[in-house]
């Protein structure tokens, strides 16, 4: 904002006094920065500005007005500076009698003196033949004030033309000062001015002696021809005589002074007639000038001009006046139209729009320009919008280029509304305040019918600002969310090929774009009430893109099993786990900005049915995850790509479990699945549950329930799955084992040692032991547990299954059973326990120390031939069975 100006200072006038009209010019400072700055000139109290002519920031010409005081200030005012002030006075005199031949500065109105000549009744001589001096000498202004000399002279007057003229009041007001030489040449003056009157009588009567003479004779003839005839006919003779020479010499005077009064008259007509175009030259001039100010754009000066015109000839009776001011309310009425049109015209600035509008005010258009111009500039925003969109449908099959188009279309749609509105906003609200139409005080009773009627159009408007923004949301609705749409709504702002739905990250993409646009709007001042329709969009996108990014991440994470290599590491995990924990993480920091809240938008979660729908994905995502292990554990070998798997060289392949083509088996690939689940469970799920609480989802504790169970029933489907698969030939094979060489527990010799079914059984055991050992030393325990389970099962219902044992025949099973029990004693359970404990009760008691003693040597015997075999059963005790 530029800095206010000083006020005006006037500190001179030239001349400092004079009559009213007369030619004044004014000096001093700050006294505007060019003509349509002036607004206010006064000299004694009377507005002179419309006579005034602004020269420069230091001088102004004016004529001076009729004012009511004899001495005052001269006042300047400027927009830019304000009222001034004036250290000089102006003195206006009264107006003299000016005679037609006197030089005057004004205009001096003659209709008076020329009424008075032509007046053949008044016995008053014409003022061109009265002197303006009539004493001869110089004429001496004195300082005697006027209203002392009336009052001294009352009813009297100074004129000496004036019927009360008073010889006295003449000499003081004009003679005061001169000596009483000079007053004994006027005397000599007025007489021989007096001598000139009757020597010119007497010239006149000198030059028609010979007439008079002839007329003298004529008379005498006459009358002695009467004398002598005495006739009747003599008389009428001489009388037609007379007549005939009185009406020649009146024909000739006639002749002889109608051609110089009739010149005098002309000379007086063309006078006047100049003088009046002279004078009136503005008014004649100014249709000419009104068409060529309009041409150069200058509105401001033809407002000026037709101001001043109307305000001196708007009323007037003068024909001619009249018909020149008809032309010009005829080219004003032209300017308003075109000024209408300009106003209505878009695109256009704001400055333009609140110029034309006060152009338009200024001329006193009909109407409401203000209110048309804000109507007009609505119904263009929404054209824009919709031809925006239509612009973007028509070029849906050439689309080209990388980004979405409705992604592409959403950000043009809000730039331009982000654009416009503002404008149209600030538009308003300078109608609201008036300042469309004056800067100024002088106009306050336009501005306040300007607020008058913005108070009654406010609802007006705010239907307006709800119109553009419906539009704008329901554009970008049919974009983005053609099914929030009702089903007379897409014709209209729909009519997009939604072939692919857009990712998470576009739909981010849009949802930034549409918060800065609301940002945009919230910092004009625009009521919340109209903006909130652009809240619930954005809500309704929040949920959009949290719905589609839960989506995309469950599509995601079902081509994980693609991704799945099988390498092992220490803890018998593949990289799985730590993919499907990473591909959620990312899905939710994705989800960041949108889970956020901005000023005055709601939570994304305020609404019950977008939390369960929230929900209800992401525990489809667990589940998809868990169906992912399950297919990868249970895929036929033919269909797993096995040429990119490897173990890890750390973990020891006591065994030989991986083969030498380094193919997994399906029982592998079993122990693999159970070591992630086991992870899972124990971290993987936590740390998601983790991160669901931290971005802010409802029902974490839920999903996270429902997952477990889930993945805790695929765990134990497996986990039956494998043991079924090992327990089963080991158990399978201890029946026939027994019985093998028809053995038979009633007729048996003595017990020479472990027999060998006991040992497969032992080896098979320990390959399984190996097996899981090599993919996760965690789930050894476990599984051991429940094959020795099922081993020791098997065992007691054989023992309990034979009908008597003989003495040899107890002794050769109690060995067994005590052998097996002691070699897995460290993944005995209760139910183990129990069993061994129930085939051990079916044997016959031991009788003799002997017996004990031999069952003894045999143990530790078996124990020292296969203790290499039984170290896998000697881990350390901090090992805890899992069941």
């Amino acid at each position: 904002m530029s800095r206010a100006r000083q006020p005006p200072l006037v500190t001179g006038i030239s001349p400092n006094e004079g009559i009213s009209w007369t030619k004044v010019t004014i000096r001093g400072e700050n006294l505007g920065t060019g003509p349509t700055d002036l607004i206010g000139l006064t000299i004694c109290g009377h507005n002179c500005l419309l006579t005034a002519e602004w020269m420069s920031a230091s001088k102004i010409v004016c004529r001076v007005g009729q004012a009511k005081n004899d001495k005052g200030d001269i006042i300047v005012t400027t927009k830019s500076g304000g009222k001034g002030t004036s250290t000089v006075s102006f003195k206006l005199l009264k107006p003299e009698k000016i005679g037609i031949l006197d030089q005057s500065a004004v205009w001096v109105d003659e209709m008076n003196y020329y009424d008075m000549r032509t007046d053949r009744n008044k016995g008053i001589p014409p003022l061109s033949l009265r002197p303006a001096n009539p004493l001869g000498i110089e004429i001496d202004k004195g300082r005697f004030p006027q209203k002392d000399l009336e009052a001294l002279f009352p009813g009297m007057s100074a004129d000496f033309t004036s019927e009360n003229f008073s010889a006295a009041w003449y000499l003081i007001e004009n003679h005061s000062t001169t000596s009483f030489d000079q007053l004994k040449t006027a005397v000599v003056n007025l007489k021989k001015q007096a001598n000139k009157k009757n020597e010119g009588s007497l010239a006149y009567v000198k030059g028609g002696l010979s007439t008079f003479f002839e007329a003298q004779d004529a008379l005498s003839a006459i009358h002695q021809k009467l004398e002598a005839d005495g006739t009747e006919k003599v008389e009428g003779s001489m009388t037609q005589k007379l007549e005939n020479v009185l009406n020649r010499a009146s024909n000739t005077a006639d002749t002889l002074f109608q051609e110089v009064l009739g010149r005098k008259d002309k000379a007086d007509s063309t006078r006047n007639a100049l003088n009046v175009l002279q004078r009136f030259k503005f008014l004649f001039n100014l249709p000419l000038n009104i068409e060529r100010n309009i041409q150069k754009g200058d509105y401001d000066v033809v407002i000026n001009d037709y101001e001043k015109a109307k305000s001196l000839f708007g009323k007037t009776e003068v024909q001619v006046f009249k018909k020149y001011y008809a032309e010009v309310e005829t080219r004003i009425e032209a300017l308003r139209e075109l000024l209408l049109d300009k106003l209505l015209e878009t695109p256009s600035t704001l400055h333009d729009q609140k110029r034309y509008i006060r152009y338009l005010s200024d001329l006193h258009a009909p109407g409401d320009p203000a209110w048309q111009c804000i109507g007009a500039q609505h119904q263009w925003i929404l054209k824009l919008m919709h031809n925006c969109k239509e612009n973007y449908v028509k070029e849906q099959k050439a689309w080209r280029y990388k980004a979405p188009q409705q992604v592409v279309f959403v950000e043009k749609l809000t730039k331009l509304v982000v654009s416009q509105l503002p404008n149209f906003w600030k538009l308003w609200i300078s109608y609201v305040n008036g300042s469309l139409f004056s800067e100024t005080a002088e106009k306050s009773g336009q501005m306040e019918r300007s607020k008058k009627n913005a108070r009654q159009r406010q609802n007006d408007f705010k239907k307006m600002i709800q119109e553009v923004m419906y539009s704008l949301v329901k554009l970008i609705r049919g974009a983005l969310l053609p099914f929030s749409l009702r089903e007379g709504e897409s014709r209209q702002y729909g009519g997009w090929e939604m072939k692919t739905e857009l990712s998470g990250q576009w739909l981010t993409h849009v949802i930034q774009t549409v918060r800065l646009s609301s940002e945009s709007l919230t910092a004009l001042e625009i009521p919340n009430d109209m903006l909130q329709i652009i809240q619930d969009l954005i809500l309704d996108l929040r949920v959009r893109c949290i719905i589609v990014t839960l989506q995309h991440t469950a599509e995601d994470i079902k081509r994980l099993a693609e991704k799945e290599d099988w390498v092992v590491d220490n803890e018998g995990l593949t990289s799985l786990p730590s993919q499907f924990e990473q591909c959620i993480i990312h899905s939710l920091q994705s989800l960041k900005i949108v889970l956020d809240c901005k000023p005055g938008e709601a939570s994304v979660f305020q609404q019950q049915k977008t939390q369960e729908d929230v929900c209800q994905l992401s525990v489809g995502i667990m589940q998809v995850f868990i169906d992912c292990l399950e297919q990868l554990s249970t895929k036929p070998d033919g269909d797993i790509d096995t040429a990119h798997l490897s173990v890890d060289v750390s973990s020891p392949d006591l065994f030989g479990s991986i083969h030498e083509d380094s193919s997994l088996s399906s029982e592998q690939r079993v122990l693999i699945a159970l070591s992630n689940c086991r992870y899972l469970e124990r971290h993987t799920f936590l740390n998601i549950a983790e991160h669901f609480e931290k971005h802010g989802f409802q029902g974490v504790e839920k999903i996270t329930q429902v997952s477990m169970e889930s993945l805790k029933e695929l765990d134990q489907r497996l986990f039956e799955m494998y043991i079924e698969s090992k327990a089963d030939p080991i158990v399978g094979s201890l029946e026939p084992g027994i019985y093998a060489g028809y053995f038979d527990w009633k007729d048996c010799l003595v017990p020479a040692g472990v027999r060998n079914y006991l040992k497969e059984a032992l080896v098979n055991i320990i390959a399984v032991h190996a097996e899981v050992f090599t993919i996760s030393k965690d789930l050894v325990p476990r599984v051991m547990s429940r094959i020795v389970e099922a081993v020791s099962e098997e065992l007691s219902r054989l023992m309990q299954c034979v009908s008597s044992f003989s003495r040899n025949g107890g002794l050769q099973a109690r060995l067994e059973i005590c052998a097996l029990r002691d070699t897995v004693a460290i993944y005995l359970t209760p139910e183990s326990n129990s069993s061994f404990k129930q085939a051990l009760e079916a044997l016959p008691q031991l009788s003799s120390g002997t017996d004990k003693k031999l069952l003894e040597e045999l143990l530790n015997k078996f124990k020292s031939s296969m203790h290499l075999q039984l170290t896998c059963f000697q881990a350390s005790s901090s090992a805890m069975m899992k069941t």
